[in-house]
């Protein structure tokens, strides 16, 4: 009895020891493989960072990324949801994992003084010409993507599965990931078992990741109230009913939505980021606008926000005496950002994909933020696809150091002055996303 015990443990031994053997090598073969390609990843980034495009137009960005697809040998349907990019590999039965990227860039001027430092200037939506810059690390998303489609053909004797990388347009307007789920990503491709993607971070270290589970961003909304009044001289303000005066105490009136009408328990930001009004010292106008966003993760919260700007516009002008049809308008925007939610599960199975490839040490906890990302949209459609967005540090480690020190203050998503550490967040973004897909591969088989 004593020998056969002992034959059995040495089985399991010999089990662990291979099952342990066997990962190591996967991991040394992945490693070889980014090492290989992290010098062209690397030109491909700052190629990307040097010719940014805005939402709506990135015709070239998009043909170079359906290009690179195509010469990894992806099927690739290019133009779909505006200048959606859409690629298909096929390797097997086995699991269907979506990767997105978005592409475009924001109009505004980069000051990091980096040799390879945007100086694009392009026309926007109504004709002006603005500078252009890759300020919320689309570049990386999009070097990082394709460093991943390359490693993963180099390995697909190691998966059974179909990978639809999407290259999404439009993530800076909210508008990209409705586009091409409108344009039938999901009945025109493969379905996908999983939705997975990365943002980049302006405050984790490169070489580090951060995962949330549930709520990790939120509703995004921008909202526009006209406020009527009744202009007069501004000598005579008893003749007046002064829409500049209603504005403000609107203003005020709006903060405590959040701070007496929410629940504490519940989260949610109301921001008043523009009032305009009147044009001459001695003027009182007729109308003054104001410009909102608003911010939360549940609808009911939404709702209470909205009901609660509505009631008090309305009230405000009826304490003025205006009539009801001077009332102030509110305009909810028809197309919204809702919160991105991170499915539990996939979020831990991605977590522990993470600290196989990095460590424990290397992979954080991520605070929910009020930020918003449509990449929500790709897990709220009636096929209920679970997905998960994670964060990608990319802070290089002298900016670490120095802000600790208090010495600098690191720049946030769409500063002027945000940068990436290239090659260590192009390497561990990769090797992230590599090894997540290729355990997601797995466990779909078994």
């Amino acid at each position: 009895m004593k020998r056969a015990f002992q034959s059995l443990l040495y089985v399991g031994v010999i089990l662990i020891m291979t099952g342990s053997s066997s990962e190591t090598s996967v991991m040394t073969r992945l490693d070889n493989v980014i090492k290989a390609e992290v010098d062209d990843l690397s030109e491909l980034y700052f190629d990307l960072h040097r010719h940014p495009e805005l939402s709506l137009f990135e015709k070239e960005t998009s043909k170079k990324m359906a290009g690179e697809l195509r010469e990894i040998g992806f099927e690739v349907t290019e133009n779909f949801g505006g200048y959606g990019v859409v690629g298909v590999y096929k390797n097997g039965d086995g699991p269907v994992i979506l990767y997105r990227t978005d592409m475009d860039a924001l109009p505004m001027q980069e000051k990091t003084g980096l040799p390879y430092a945007s100086k694009s200037i392009a026309k926007d939506a109504d004709g002006i010409e603005v500078n252009t810059m890759h300020s919320c690390g689309h570049d990386m998303h999009m070097t990082v993507w394709n460093g991943t489609a390359r490693a993963l053909v180099k390995m697909k004797d190691q998966w059974k599965g179909t990978l639809v990388f999407i290259g999404q347009p439009a993530e800076e307007i909210g508008r990209g990931a409705k586009l091409m789920l409108d344009a039938g990503l999901y009945e025109k491709f493969p379905l996908p078992d999983y939705g997975i993607g990365l943002h980049c971070s302006p405050t984790i270290e490169a070489g580090k990741v951060g995962y949330g589970s549930g709520f990790t961003m939120a509703n995004t909304e921008s909202v526009d109230i006209i406020v009527y009044g009744q202009g007069s001289h501004g000598a005579t303000p008893h003749q007046s009913i002064d829409p500049i005066v209603l504005a403000s105490l609107i203003v005020m009136d709006l903060q405590t939505i959040v701070s007496r009408t929410i629940p504490p328990t519940e989260s949610a930001v109301l921001t008043v980021g523009s009032i305009k009004g009147g044009t001459k010292h001695n003027i009182i106008p007729d109308e003054v606008r104001l410009q909102l966003t608003l911010r939360s993760y549940k609808e009911e919260v939404r709702q209470m926000l909205h009901k609660g700007i509505e009631r008090i516009t309305k009230g405000a002008a009826i304490a003025a005496g205006l009539p009801e049809n001077k009332y102030p308008k509110v305009v909810f925007p028809e197309i919204w950002t809702p919160a991105n939610y991170n499915d539990p599960q996939l979020t831990n199975d991605l977590t522990a994909s993470a600290r196989k490839a990095l460590g424990e040490t290397n992979v954080l906890d991520a605070a929910p933020l009020m930020v918003g990302e449509d990449f929500s949209r790709y897990g709220l459609t009636e096929e209920d696809v679970p997905t998960v967005l994670f964060w990608l540090g990319t802070v290089p480690r002298q900016r670490i150091e120095q802000a600790a020190k208090n010495e600098e203050k690191l720049p946030g998503l769409h500063s002027p002055f945000y940068y990436p550490d290239v090659e260590l967040t192009i390497t561990t973004g990769v090797k992230v996303m590599s090894t997540s897909i290729l355990d997601l591969m797995e466990k779909g088989r078994q």
